[in-house]
């Protein structure tokens, strides 16, 4: 249950629910799920143009031939990905900045795949890159960053629109949340 405990959204009860389960229940398989779990973080590595999850040099996205290779889309993380995937919309490539700036965590340029970005940048040529990262105060900081430092490539910068959830009520909306809803704001 300790072990448990420590995945992320996982409390002691759960972790309880879990555990008696993979102990008691005769469609568990424990030992499978931890030799998949060993494999997992044994075999894995990061993708070595997007950053992605793979087993060889290349992820699947980057290898599919049916896929787009521009718009070139940036992101802060794996999950990231795995969000725009499940759309089933977006049909280029990623790159995955293992990220965002964050001065007070001590979180810099350096430490992020940018170098690896503006090289393939180099290579690839994309008419059009998007910046896919959080509205936060980190992300936007990296935003501006990569705003700034892509300005003189002449590849158009774009971003992903920032607002309202759907279903969600302005009552339970943050301040900058509302404000990018705004001040996106499009004619009907």
């Amino acid at each position: 249950m300790r072990e448990l405990q420590c995945l992320p959204g996982i409390g002691p009860r759960s972790a309880e629910r879990i555990a008696l389960w993979l102990l008691q229940s005769r469609n568990a398989n424990p030992l499978r799920l931890a030799r998949s779990l060993h494999d997992a973080q044994q075999l894995l590595k990061n993708c070595n143009l997007c950053g992605f999850f793979t087993t060889d040099d290349l992820c699947q996205i980057c290898t599919n031939p049916e896929r787009k290779k521009h718009p070139l889309c940036v992101v802060e993380t794996v999950h990231d990905v795995i969000a725009i995937e499940r759309t089933g919309i977006f049909q280029g490539s990623y790159h995955i900045l293992g990220g965002k700036l964050s001065p007070l965590d001590g979180v810099s340029p350096d430490q992020l795949r940018i170098v690896p970005l503006l090289e393939r940048l180099k290579t690839e040529h994309p008419p059009e890159l998007i910046l896919a990262l959080s509205a936060d105060v980190e992300g936007e900081a990296t935003t501006h960053y990569l705003t700034q430092l892509l300005a003189q490539t002449g590849i158009l910068v774009s971003r992903i629109a920032h607002g309202l959830p759907a279903g969600g009520g302005l009552e339970h909306a943050d301040e900058i949340t509302l404000s990018k809803a705004l001040a996106g704001r499009h004619e009907l």
